[in-house]
């Protein structure tokens, strides 16, 4: 099955001019940025070429060192191959990196800018990390009517555009989908006009707040949302964009991966509709939030992070590493919190777990009742027919 690596490969010879910039092009640029730029393109360096990007990447970093790490972004390096080596990308270069990971803020934020050589430039953010701060961040999106990372990947636009008049597109994978689309809605208006594309690759959405506000309206006509059929992730909270399903060749959550999501020439291979595990995990988070208040989401997160934090650990592998360590951290603290925080956790807990147990037995009723129906209307054919009835 044909992924990114591959488009790059078949569309080498093909420049802008001939075929246009594309969604599979913006999943291209939304997966690069989860390579570590630190080093090869600095904050406020201007216009570095790529060919001179991968060069100095690979001074830095070996092939062996990056395939054994264990993410699923560790190929984005490699894009860089069939980018530099193609006419498609040729050209291109690169602009004003910007790495933070600030545990004291709860901001996990990669940005970069790519000049295309159809002379537009292409702001992309990146996604949640292995950090155990990126992921707070991830769920900071339930309560918070705007983030440090948002409101930082906002001011990217303001500061690097405000006096550029050229076309801009936005992008990003996960939550560098949900800074994408922050960033254009909040832009300053001079920003937010010439902005004639936002790619929001399986990010979560956002706050009620947010979506019916007359920037978000006035912008949603420019977002492009895909998902993948089993899409997760990209059903959180409320987007009101128009979702466009793409076919993958991993299975269940694993479909956030966009380096599975399944390309045929200039297009991805869509789908007829998102899967029903999808819709079923979308109807129990939505009624488990829907449920619960802000200060009940802020306990819920804050003790969940809590508790990885004590660990000692910074990222999600460190934890995995040294799991005895980690459960030994993760005990004090729940064996110092005040009686009543436990049990108000439980029962959030309990309540997700209760919620999602009935929407599985609805939905297993609903299938049910189909098989049931198939088969009365087949006996009822039969019957019709002067065949005899199927002995049960």
């Amino acid at each position: 099955m044909a992924n990114i690596f591959d488009y790059l490969a078949w569309r080498k010879d093909v420049p802008f001019s001939v075929s246009p910039f594309n969604e599979v092009d913006g999943l291209v640029l939304s997966e690069l940025i989860y390579a570590d730029f630190s080093g090869c393109v600095g904050a406020d360096e201007e216009k570095v070429p790529l060919a001179e990007v991968r060069n100095r990447f690979w001074q830095r970093h070996t092939r062996e060192e990056i395939m054994a790490d264990d993410s699923f972004t560790k190929m984005a390096p490699f894009l860089m191959d069939g980018m530099v080596d193609g006419a498609r990308f040729a050209g291109t270069t690169v602009s004003w990196f910007y790495d933070v990971v600030d545990t004291a803020a709860d901001i996990q934020l990669a940005v970069a800018t790519f000049w295309l050589p159809d002379g537009t430039a292409f702001v992309v953010f990146r996604g949640t990390d292995s950090t155990i701060v990126g992921w707070k961040e991830d769920f900071l999106l339930s309560y918070l009517p705007e983030t440090e990372g948002q409101r930082r990947a906002a001011a990217y636009m303001d500061a690097h555009f405000s006096d550029l008049d050229i076309p801009i597109r936005v992008g990003g994978h996960s939550k560098g989908g949900n800074l994408a689309v922050y960033a254009a809605v909040s832009a300053c208006p001079a920003v937010r006009g010439r902005i004639t594309a936002i790619y929001n690759n399986d990010g979560p959405g956002f706050l009620d707040a947010f979506t019916q506000s007359e920037a978000y309206k006035e912008m949603l006509p420019r977002i492009i949302s895909i998902v993948p059929e089993e899409s997760m992730i990209g059903t959180l909270l409320s987007n009101e964009a128009f979702q466009h399903v793409v076919k993958s060749s991993a299975k269940s959550i694993i479909q956030h991966d966009g380096f599975s999501w399944q390309v045929l020439g200039p297009r991805f291979v869509e789908a007829d509709k998102r899967s029903d595990g999808s819709y079923l995990t979308e109807t129990t988070l939505k009624e488990w939030l829907g449920g619960m208040n802000d200060g009940d989401r802020r306990l819920f997160v804050g003790t969940l992070f809590g508790l990885l934090e004590a660990t000692g650990a910074e990222t999600i592998p460190q934890i995995k590493q040294d799991m005895v360590g980690a459960l030994s951290g993760m005990k004090k603290m729940v064996d110092g919190m005040p009686k009543e925080d436990r049990e108000a956790v439980w029962a959030i807990v309990s309540k997700l777990l209760k919620t999602g147990g009935e929407n599985v037995w609805q939905e297993a009723k609903k299938g049910l009742n189909a098989v049931l129906e198939s088969f009365a209307a087949r006996e009822k054919d039969k019957l019709q027919a002067g065949e005899p009835k199927t002995e049960s």
